[in-house]
Order: structure tokens, then C-alpha cells, then sequence
């Protein structure tokens, strides 16, 4: 745990994160705990990037089984929406039974908790499929397996992204609550920083997880444009 500075015990401490300045702008701040900044950095993309591509791999089977069953549609999305529901104060502690107090237990509380955008999106994507070109790549031949890889999962790829880098915004803000099992990366630092009202450091923090979520969504627009160059000139 991130302490205060001592007062002006010693010429070393820096005076602007010191117990009796404590300024929220701080450059010494960033100087002398860059580590432990970059330490928590780390940590927070690590279990926000595990938890997306985990909540991806549930989300396709799971949107690919409503729309094959439609009855059982209502019941996957309105499941994945009760999950979103569910308070992180409670899940969290419901999952450390089982996984312990490690990085599992957020990843699979985030993952839970973007099923809720990605089975939405990934069905409506798949939907968006025009039917026509359905009919003519199973004309051509195509068996279910290849018409989803290679016509139908391309052709919802806009929609699918879309919720992607919305679930994944998200899980940057909602990884921070992790810290109520320590894993919270940048989390840490605030639940720390708050408690103290050690200035510098949630400032750092708050920032650092904007700049993340900023980062990891301009990631995912330019993987989207690469991925479906055929709508760089459609608008909107």
C-alpha cells in the first residue's frame, strides 16, 4: 500500500505529495513511483484483455445458440443482462470460493459482465447477414462450419466490433473494482489513494485508466478497419 510522503522528515521527500501539500498534480509523483504505476498498468490491461477475449469465446456459442433455438432467445438475453446486474460487491466474493483471491476471480466476474453488449451484438450481427448470400454460399457448397467462418462471421464483423470496443471500454472502469480482492491494477492505486486522500495518486490513476480505455478502443477501430475494408467508405 502507496503511503504519503513524511512531512519534511528528510530533504529526499518530495515536497508536493507530502502530507502537508498533497497537490493533485504532482510530477515528482510520477518520477518517483513510476514503477509502481507501470506495475499497476500492466496489471490492468492483463485482466481487462482476458476478460474480453473470455467473454468473446462465451458470447459467439451463446448467440449462435439463439438464433438457431429462437425460443431459447429471450432466455440468453435475458440471462447475460441479469448477469450485468449483479453487484461486483457481491459477485466478486460469490467467486473466491472457488477461484481464490487471484486475477481468475476479476476475469471471470468481467467476462460475465460484457456478455451482456457481446451476445446482443453478435446476434444482431449475424442477423444482419443478408439471407441471399446465405442461399448462395450453401449453393456453392459451403458446409455450416466454413459458412460461418468464412461468410457469415465476416459480414457481422462491423456489428460484433462494435460491441467489442463498448465491452471493452467498460471492462477498463469495471476492472478497477477488482481491488476488492487486490487485483484491481489501477484499482489498487485509487481504493489506496482515496483512503489516504493521498491526491496524486488517484489522479494518476483516474487518468492512466482513461488513457487505457482511450488506447484499447482506438486499438479496436483500427483492427475493425483492417478486418472489414469494405465499409471505410460507408458512413455513420
Amino acid at each position: 500500500m502507496t503511503l504519503l510522503a513524511p512531512t519534511a522528515a528528510t530533504d529526499a521527500a518530495p515536497s508536493c505529495y507530502s502530507r502537508v501539500v498533497n497537490d493533485w498534480v504532482c510530477l515528482d509523483y510520477l518520477r518517483d513511483r513510476h514503477d509502481e504505476l507501470w506495475d499497476a498498468t500492466v496489471q490492468h490491461l492483463g485482466i481487462t484483455v482476458a476478460a474480453v477475449l473470455a467473454g468473446l469465446l462465451l458470447a459467439l456459442p451463446l448467440a449462435l445458440i439463439a438464433r438457431r433455438f429462437t425460443r431459447l432467445e429471450g432466455a440468453i438475453l435475458g440471462l447475460s443482462t441479469a448477469l450485468y446486474t449483479v453487484p461486483s460487491l457481491a459477485l466478486f466474493p460469490l467467486l473466491v470460493p472457488f477461484t481464490g483471491l487471484s486475477p481468475l476471480t476479476v476475469v471471470i466476474g468481467l467476462a460475465l459482465y460484457s456478455l451482456t453488449v457481446l451476445v446482443r451484438n453478435a446476434l444482431e450481427g449475424l442477423r444482419a447477414v443478408p439471407e441471399e448470400v446465405r442461399e448462395s454460399a450453401v449453393g456453392l457448397g459451403y458446409s455450416p462450419l466454413r459458412l460461418l467462418t468464412r461468410v457469415e462471421l465476416p459480414l457481422a464483423l462491423p456489428v460484433l466490433m462494435a460491441g467489442l470496443r463498448v465491452a471493452t471500454v467498460s471492462t477498463v472502469a469495471l476492472t478497477t473494482v477488482g481491488a476488492i480482492v487486490a487485483y484491481g491494477g489501477l484499482g489498487n492505486l485509487l481504493a489506496s489513494g482515496v483512503q489516504q486522500d493521498f491526491k496524486a495518486q488517484v489522479l494518476a490513476a483516474s487518468v492512466l485508466c482513461v488513457v487505457l480505455a482511450v488506447a484499447l478502443d482506438a486499438v479496436l477501430l483500427l483492427a475493425q478497419r483492417l478486418l472489414t475494408p469494405w465499409t471505410r467508405g460507408v458512413t455513420g
